[in-house]
């Protein structure tokens, strides 16, 4: 095991998500809202009530239905200070898909809540107890909505974390995949690359949540924004790479070969887009098919990093370390895998490049690319 004592102060954990259920407008689905109540009741009904695409994503409902605040993340984060020799000191919340409940009938804005989430978290304790500081904000935005410009001086009104804004346009030609996206080629339509540019002006990051099979309106976008940074999410996200998902995804080891080569192609052409940065983020998403457990379908360190050893490798190659960072997509990934164990097993894929490439994938792109203080 490498450590990072002496590489780097601390980590910086670029990709997690907050939400408390039962004290916010975060709408879960109804499996989550019954197992808030009856956890019990709520883990047996959720094969029932949650569609496949639901349960495939998150494994368990225990993983949305509970609050997952600093305190929380403060527990899951502790051992990896004695796993890699730092700990982590700095998160990015990324948005977490609020939707506020409503009466029947009533639709809120996505936008509105976007701005109450933003507020939620300028309220809670990061920072205290051993909990890491909040040194940035993603929110929710999309470019196509007609108030996209005012939202987005409302969320710098809110906060001056404010850093980036993400839209999940996942789409997926398997109908049991989950979709996190209204339509299809979000990202290179004509309301959203002209909507963009209020983004644009605004010097924000944009992130972007797609399929892998998706990447092409990535690169459309970051051809027609050269000069904004766009970061990738979860590496591009090649879902059932690694074990069947939905209703044939990753069914053969043929299917399987077939979505690692698509992704290795795709990938390859845009990191030739120099304004792109790829973040090693969800590397134990269940939708990637490891399996369908609630719990540890991985197995460990050695085999998480076998196992994504070939994507990191590919990744690292072509984009270089400094347009890399690391995020522990928590609590989307805490079913297959612990923090200490994404950390540690990413330091030994990475080790290989040494200590520069450990400092900017684990800090410094982060830094850099957030504009957090080092203060």
């Amino acid at each position: 095991m490498t450590s990072l004592d002496g590489v780097l102060p601390a980590i910086v954990d670029a990709h997690v998500q907050h939400w408390n259920p039962r004290h916010t407008p975060w709408a879960a689905t109804r499996s989550s809202r019954l197992y808030g109540f009856v956890p019990r009741l709520g883990d047996r009904a959720f094969p029932l009530i949650a569609s496949r695409a639901d349960r495939e994503f998150v494994l368990t409902p225990r993983t949305v239905a509970r609050p997952y605040e600093p305190r929380q993340y403060a527990t899951d984060a502790a051992l990896v200070s004695t796993v890699v020799g730092v700990p982590i000191d700095t998160v990015v919340h990324v948005e977490s898909h609020w939707r506020k409940a409503l009466p029947a009938g009533e639709q809120a804005s996505a936008h509105s809540t976007a701005v109450e989430e933003t507020r939620y978290l300028e309220h809670l304790p990061f920072g205290r107890a051993g909990a890491p500081r909040l040194g940035a904000i993603v929110a929710h935005g999309d470019p196509r909505d007609h108030d996209f410009a005012e939202t987005l001086d409302q969320q710098f009104s809110v906060s001056s974390r404010v850093r980036g804004v993400r839209l999940v346009a996942t789409r997926h030609p398997d109908p049991r995949v989950r979709a996190g996206g209204d339509a299809d080629n979000i990202l290179s339509s004509a309301s959203f690359l002209e909507g963009f540019a209020e983004l644009a002006a605004r010097k924000l990051v944009f992130e972007a949540a797609v399929y892998s099979h998706q990447l092409y309106d990535v690169i459309d976008l970051a051809r027609e924004y050269p000069d904004t940074t766009i970061v990738l999410d979860h590496f591009g996200m090649p879902a059932g790479v690694f074990g069947p998902i939905g209703t044939r995804t990753g069914a053969t080891a043929a299917a399987r070969a077939d979505i690692w080569r698509l992704w290795r192609e795709r990938m390859t052409t845009l990191a030739s887009y120099r304004n792109v940065v790829v973040k090693l983020s969800g590397l134990a998403m269940p939708i990637l098919g490891y399996g369908h457990d609630r719990w540890g379908n991985i197995g460990g360190q050695a085999t998480l990093r076998e196992m994504i050893g070939p994507f990191v490798e590919h990744v690292v190659t072509h984009f270089g370390s400094d347009r890399i960072m690391f995020g522990s997509n928590y609590p989307i990934d805490r079913p297959n895998a612990a923090i200490d164990v994404l950390v540690g097993a990413l330091v030994d894929c990475v080790s290989q490049w040494g200590d520069e490439s450990l400092r900017r994938i684990f800090r410094d792109t982060a830094v850099r690319v957030y504009g957090l203080d080092e203060t």
